[in-house]
């Protein structure tokens, strides 16, 4: 069973750019605070539920949902790797895996 998430680049500056947007909308941390919780609680959770997010077209890709989030991922042998974070109220049709 996978116990190591590892986040790919991608994924990485998605989060972050995602925390930022809500700071500067918000003029305020917290939400983004919590928000970042929420995310890492959630993939976090993968390594005991693996198969437990929504099976997609790609090859081994499977999507968590968190709130408005989808979390892409892809299960290895020794870990789970996040492929993507797209934020499902944008336009589908734009997001490339």
């Amino acid at each position: 069973m996978a116990e190591k998430i590892v986040w790919s680049d991608r994924s990485e500056k998605e989060l972050f750019e995602i925390l930022e947007y809500w700071s500067n909308r918000n003029k305020s941390k917290t939400y983004s605070i919590k928000l970042k919780e929420l995310i890492v609680d959630s993939v976090e959770l993968l390594t005991q539920s693996p198969e437990s997010g929504i099976a997609t077209k790609f090859r081994n890709v499977r999507i968590k949902i968190v709130g408005a989030y989808l979390i892409y991922y892809r299960i290895h042998t020794e870990h789970i790797e996040i492929l993507a974070l797209w934020d499902s109220r944008r336009n589908p049709k734009k997001f490339k895996l």
